[in-house]
């Protein structure tokens, strides 16, 4: 039999009802039990009666509901106090009476959000609710076109919206592309200019609020460009093996396919939490977002690095070399990108499985100790895990072998929070590929930020496709594609975007903040096609000829390359003024 809680083991007692009010967050909730009574080890001599609960069944539902004990009577076992009991049951249910409806009924998982009133689909929710299975799974061949009645179009739902809410600058000239804050009206509507209609639903939203360049896209988007965005938000999250240890997320070319050169997963460690000692077949770039933390590894040389990194910061890894990861006390969480579309969290080489999948002989041999040792390997892969706490010196858990550490152009570790960035009007650039960090052989990456009304200029890349993650603010992406399809995506903080190499595009800040996001790139430089420098180093007649621009404008292009571009944050202001720039 399971061990009484502490609080009431009542060695040699006699048995009791319990009675007890719990307040959790689905409602509040009365508890009767009758508590067995234990003997002098603590160990209950009888099964409770009442509900079926043991001691550990008890406790776990505490647990479950997250309920906190507000009021708590407990009476020994005799006719008198049940009859107590009873009548201290009656003033606890006057008490909930008392209590706000909000506490005193338990919440639905997701409220009505007013979205999609009404009939649809043939179907007028509420529906009834039945007692007992009526009416059959399927219709008959009467229902079969010329068969059946004609319906009455003049008797069914309608799908007529009315009283329909426009933002500024959803009626201007759908070429403008102007940018459309769906924040500002209940019900966002799929009109750009004189396009589009009305959408009686169904829908949600909160969906069509963060994506506004999808649900009412620019004029100037054509054709088919496949999915360039994928949010982590949507992503499943692996939660450690160990209570409170961490999770990890991450998008592949599963959730999005266009992505097939690069993936990238999203992990949390909980303050001296480890991503256990492990190797994977791919390349891994990282950048710190939050924290810190103390990474270990060892090449196939037997070189060796154990160094402590923070919030900017940045380690690699190359394929096949093994290392851990440790949180330090305020925990970090840390981006990763992968050179192969289809990495896996799921397919990474465990320490703990390579113990569990070999031989205990083998493994007895191969590193010399007694089968005995090997008792208490754990049962199963610990993955993400709490530990031990580092120590504050580095020293006490620096390993190395002959072959020495490693340093210098081989380091494992780049200190790109102490770089200073690149400022330009509208924002800033840094960079980091191998010219600076040479281990990352064929990873390059801008962190850029963009103030609001700025952006990242239209540009392409020569030799890569684009990995990007989005770490603060809103903004846009227009992919245009070979040879007359572009689409607009919307991105916020936590979203992955991937253009493919060739493919121009720019990074509109769309918000009120600072946009901050990260490029990556699999080449050895990190180098991009500038549209504005092009035009100012071709000869000026070629554009002129080309695009019927004045002179005027040809000699204000920039020959050297700016980045970023600033521009106005009110961001429909183009329509009026026929300016969306800064002068």
């Amino acid at each position: 039999m399971p061990k009484a809680p502490q609080n009431l083991q009542k060695g040699g007692d006699y048995g009791h009802w319990s009675i007890a009010l719990f307040a959790g967050f689905r409602g509040v909730y009365i508890h009767f039990a009758y508590i067995a009574s234990a003997d002098t080890t603590g160990q209950t001599t009888r099964a409770p009666k009442l509900l079926d609960l043991d001691y550990s069944g008890h406790i776990t539902l505490l647990f479950w509901h997250a309920e906190v004990p507000f009021v708590w009577f407990k009476f020994s076992n005799s006719p008198r106090n049940l009859r107590i009991m009873i009548s201290h049951a009656a003033f606890l249910l006057g008490l909930i009476g008392a209590l706000p409806m909000g506490y005193a009924v338990p919440m639905p998982q997701m409220g009505d959000y007013g979205e999609n009133d009404g009939p649809v689909g043939g179907i007028s929710p509420p529906i009834p609710t039945v007692t007992s299975p009526t009416g059959n799974l399927r219709g008959d061949a009467s229902l079969l076109g010329g068969n059946a009645p004609r319906p009455d179009p003049d008797q069914s739902d309608s799908a007529i919206v009315n009283d329909v809410q426009l933002v500024p600058g959803q009626k201007a000239d759908g070429k403008l592309g102007l940018y459309l804050n769906f924040d500002g009206v209940d019900v966002p509507q799929p009109i750009r200019g004189e396009l589009g209609s009305p959408d009686p639903g169904p829908r949600t939203y909160a969906y069509e609020k963060l994506n506004p360049d999808l649900f009412a896209p620019p004029g100037t988007d054509k054709g088919d460009v496949k999915n360039a965005m994928w949010p982590l938000g949507l992503s499943h999250n692996r939660l450690g093996s160990q209570d409170g240890a961490g999770w990890a997320r991450q998008q592949n070319s599963d959730v999005l396919p266009v992505a097939s050169a690069m993936a990238g997963v999203d992990m949390k460690l909980q303050p001296n939490a480890y991503r256990e000692l492990h190797w994977h077949t791919s390349a891994e770039w990282a950048l710190v977002l939050k924290g810190c933390c103390r990474i270990a590894a060892m090449n196939e040389d037997g070189k060796s690095i154990v160094d402590d990194i923070c919030a900017g910061d940045v380690w690699f890894f190359p394929a096949g070399v093994p290392h851990s990861i440790q949180a330090f006390d305020q925990g970090v969480e840390f981006l990763l990108v992968f050179d192969q579309g289809d990495f896996s969290e799921e397919n990474t080489f465990l320490m703990t499985e390579l113990m569990l999948r070999n031989p205990i002989s083998v493994l007895s041999k191969n590193l010399k100790a007694d089968v005995s040792e090997f008792a208490n390997i754990p049962k199963d892969q610990l993955y993400i895990f709490n530990g031990t706490p580092p120590p504050k010196d580095i020293q006490e858990q620096n390993q190395t072998s002959s072959a020495g550490a490693l340093t210098g152009d081989e380091s494992y570790t780049y200190h790109w929070s102490q770089q200073k960035p690149f400022e330009v009007p509208g924002g800033s650039v840094k960079i980091l590929d191998p010219l600076t960090f040479p281990i990352a052989e064929n990873f390059s990456a801008a962190l850029v930020v963009v103030q609001p009304g700025a952006m990242r200029e239209i540009h392409w890349h020569t030799t890569s496709d684009e990995w990007n993650y989005f770490l603060q603010g809103s903004g846009r992406i227009t992919v245009f594609q070979a040879p007359e399809a572009s689409r607009t995506f919307d991105f916020t903080a936590g979203d992955v975007g991937y253009v493919k190499v060739g493919d121009s595009h720019y990074i509109e800040n769309t918000g009120t903040e600072d946009v901050i996001f990260l490029e990556v790139l699999q080449a050895t430089r990190f180098t991009d096609i500038s549209v504005a420098q092009w035009l100012a180093l071709t000869p000026k007649q070629v554009v002129k000829d080309t695009l019927g621009f004045s002179d005027a404008l040809i000699d204000s292009f920039p020959k050297e390359k700016e980045y970023i571009k600033v521009g106005p944050t009110n961001m429909t202001a183009v329509a009026s003024s026929g300016k969306n720039f800064k002068a």
